[in-house]
């Protein structure tokens, strides 16, 4: 499937998130474990003009901590970059909101989609969804804390009887939301079954502000699809990047020129998994090694020995190890 002109031609523009220019479409989601400085130096090497996200900030966590999380560090110009704060306390928020500020970010968003129950009990995430009154206080309050544009990602509802996204978009950016990002699942459905993007159509139309589409973006192919589908103003990659971090780069590149970048090869996989082990190690030491097993895990995938080889690189212990493993791997497809 290929977009249409029109369509395209809007893709390749710049958007607007409140009076902020941002100049591609495509984002790099938060996500929890995965979005750390190493991954996101990985992303931007191929997606230099993208918005991508720190993982997720506790604001509770922030308020009885003099220290600012790891998860909250950035590089000296990191941009664009957002970071991603959950809570269901206003005042918290927005204080938590004004050091994301101190930090550099650029937008600030709040997670009303997480699923997952040590969130959502505390009444973050997606449980939001229940409580519209409050979500729209936290916008409001947030807003108000900052001169950064306030964003939020949601899910179509807690489960198939509440689906509730149209209204509670509307309720987001009568609060001063000024972009909403909609994946396409309820908060019952986790990540399974396929995200359904005709909710994410309704919203695009009873909405003004920016509406990014997010669910089931694992190719350049299903990003076009879901854009021809939807027709928000771009989308947002989560799991799709795991162990390719090239992903988000890739579907700019298509919006931007219109051909289809060229896969990585096993042996470029390889490399780019190589360089993550020795980021992590840079940037944590020993526990950054014990990180890089799943991300080594999601690189190697879908060709011949690659069962065998993950096997190996999901229980190393050093830095050292890793390294000799895939540079024997590196070898053997060289020969």
């Amino acid at each position: 499937m290929e977009l249409s002109a029109t369509h395209l031609a809007r893709l390749r523009s710049p958007f607007m998130i409140g009076e902020r220019l941002f100049p591609s479409r495509v984002l790099q989601s938060p996500l929890a474990g995965v979005t750390d400085r190493a991954f996101r130096q990985l992303v931007r090497m191929h997606a230099p003009r993208s918005l991508m996200f720190t993982e997720m900030v506790s604001a509770s966590g922030l308020h009885y901590s003099r220290k600012t999380p790891q998860v909250m560090e950035m590089d000296p110009g990191e941009t664009p970059i957002g970071i991603q704060l959950f809570d269901c306390r206003p005042d918290f928020l927005a204080e938590a909101a004004r050091r994301a500020e101190d930090q550099g970010a650029n937008v600030i968003d709040i997670n009303m989609g997480c699923p997952v129950n040590k969130i959502t009990r505390n009444g973050g995430g997606s449980s939001l969804l229940r409580d519209p009154a409050t979500a729209a206080r936290i916008v409001e309050v947030v807003s108000g804390a900052v001169h950064l544009p306030v964003t939020v990602k949601t899910r179509l509802g807690w489960c198939d009887s509440e689906i509730n996204v149209v209204d509670f978009a509307r309720h987001m950016e009568q609060s001063g939301a000024q972009l909403i990002t909609i994946h396409g699942r309820t908060r019952a459905q986790g990540f399974n079954g396929p995200a359904r993007w005709d909710y994410i159509t309704q919203v695009k139309q009873n909405v003004r502000i920016p509406v990014i589409a997010n669910g089931d973006i694992f190719s350049i192919d299903a990003a076009i699809l879901c854009l021809e589908t939807t027709g928000a103003d771009g989308v947002m990659c989560s799991r799709g990047t795991m162990g390719a971090p090239w992903l988000v780069g890739q579907i700019d590149h298509y919006l931007q020129t219109g051909e289809r970048p060229v896969e990585p090869t096993v042996r470029e996989r390889l490399t780019i998994a190589q360089a993550h082990l020795h980021l992590l190690h840079e940037l944590k030491g020993a526990p950054g090694v014990r990180q890089a097993r799943k991300h080594l895990g999601w690189y190697v995938r879908n060709f011949s020995g690659a069962a065998e080889l993950r096997a190996q690189l999901t229980r190393i212990e050093t830095v050292g190890a890793g390294d000799n493993i895939l540079t024997e791997a590196m070898d053997r497809l060289a020969g």
